[in-house]
């Protein structure tokens, strides 16, 4: 028979593996720690930076803005406002004389049916540099008129029609008149 005795006055314990785990998540603790540092002070160099060229940025267009203020002013003394008046004026004749008629009539008659007559045509021009038709149409029902904005429609060339108004025949006229608006996609 074999008898354990122990003589040590508190007993023995098996520390040795649980120091060494402490020993490395320690280190990796101070791997981490260095790895953050080193990234926090290379985002605040970046920050930095980049604060540097937005402070520049803004500069610059603080200068722009002056130079702009400074033209804007001097565009709107009176001896000027004349010659920037004179200037839209033409740049507007330069623009309504671009509207081609030859091709607005040669785009119409591929979609304009035999028995619709075109009373008038009035091209109209928006801020934007597109271009409308305020046209009076003519037939002597409302069907083919009514085919007329169906085919306008369709057309790649012609976009929403509206229509604003229609006069039925008269004795006096006998035709019926639709008042249409279509755009046109005419390049200017």
């Amino acid at each position: 028979m074999r008898l354990s005795l122990n003589l040590a006055t508190q007993p023995m314990r098996r520390d040795r593996p649980i120091l060494v785990a402490s020993a490395v998540v320690a280190a990796l603790l101070c791997v981490t720690l260095v790895a953050l540092i080193g990234l926090a002070l290379t985002d605040r160099r970046n920050m930095n930076e980049s604060r540097a060229v937005i402070a520049r940025v803004q500069a610059q267009m603080a200068k722009t803005n002056a130079a702009q203020a400074q033209i804007d002013a001097q565009m709107r003394l009176p001896q000027n406002a004349t010659v920037l008046y004179r200037s839209l004026m033409f740049n507007q004749l330069i623009r309504r004389k671009g509207i081609s008629w030859t091709r607005i009539f040669s785009d119409l008659e591929k979609v304009l049916p035999h028995n619709v007559r075109i009373a008038s045509i009035r091209p109209t021009l928006n801020g934007k540099d597109e271009l409308s038709l305020e046209m009076v149409v003519a037939a002597d029902t409302p069907e083919p008129i009514i085919g007329f904005i169906g085919k306008l429609e369709e057309s790649d060339v012609f976009g929403d029609v509206s229509q604003t108004a229609q006069v039925p025949q008269t004795q006096n006229d006998p035709f019926v008149r639709f008042h249409l608006t279509v755009t046109y996609d005419q390049k200017l």
